[in-house]
């Protein structure tokens, strides 16, 4: 007992950034605007975290959350002005043509974050923080704009982070995105129903 409690002592912080995560993603799948605060105090927190393991494409991808997470909470808000008027934005889908540009981006993120961890930074795993970073990057944008298919990228980028920090030995952020990918494929159902109905 004592030594679960010491554990949990020791890891209290990274603890409490799990917590939050799971706070934002029910908040993300119910799109309410709410999520972009907690996932500002979460993403502030990973910033720290993710330094002191080392994965640093995930620590800089955790800079560019917090700036997109007050882009999103904005246009979440006042995302749509017609007639001089403002008005949440809603659940759409991409087209063939944004598909592609996306896909694009993420590959030239994955070689240049690649490049730069291997060559600069004591990164031991480049190539798998590189590619959870370039799908984040384009999945968070696509977030932000509320469009559909950005639940299926976390699928594969929660699924392929689990193992990450496993092998990293942050167990509580395992766990979590273990849950994450699973409320990923619940968020996809949830956001395709609402663009069905127009919410």
């Amino acid at each position: 007992m004592d030594q679960i409690i010491g554990w949990i002592i020791d890891n209290h912080f990274e603890l409490i950034a799990s917590a939050l995560g799971f706070v934002a993603i029910f908040l993300q799948i119910k799109q309410n605007v709410w999520y972009w605060l907690v996932s500002i105090v979460m993403v502030s927190m990973y910033i720290y975290i993710y330094i002191d393991a080392k994965l640093y494409a995930d620590m800089s991808l955790q800079v560019y959350y917090l700036v997109v997470s007050f882009y999103g909470w904005y246009l979440w808000l006042f995302g749509n002005h017609q007639n001089h008027h403002s008005s949440p934005i809603k659940v759409s889908s991409t087209t063939p043509k944004m598909f592609g540009v996306l896909l694009a981006i993420m590959a030239i993120l994955f070689f240049v974050v690649a490049w730069i961890l291997s060559a600069f930074t004591n990164s031991d795993l480049p190539y798998w923080d590189s590619f959870t970073t370039a799908l984040s990057f384009v999945a968070t944008w696509m977030l932000a704009k509320k469009i559909l298919e950005n639940w299926l990228i976390w699928v594969v980028v929660d699924a392929v982070s689990v193992g990450i920090y496993i092998y990293k030995g942050l167990y509580p952020t395992a766990v979590l995105f273990l849950f994450l990918t699973i409320l990923a494929v619940v968020g996809y159902r949830k956001w395709k129903a609402d663009m069905i109905h127009g919410n």
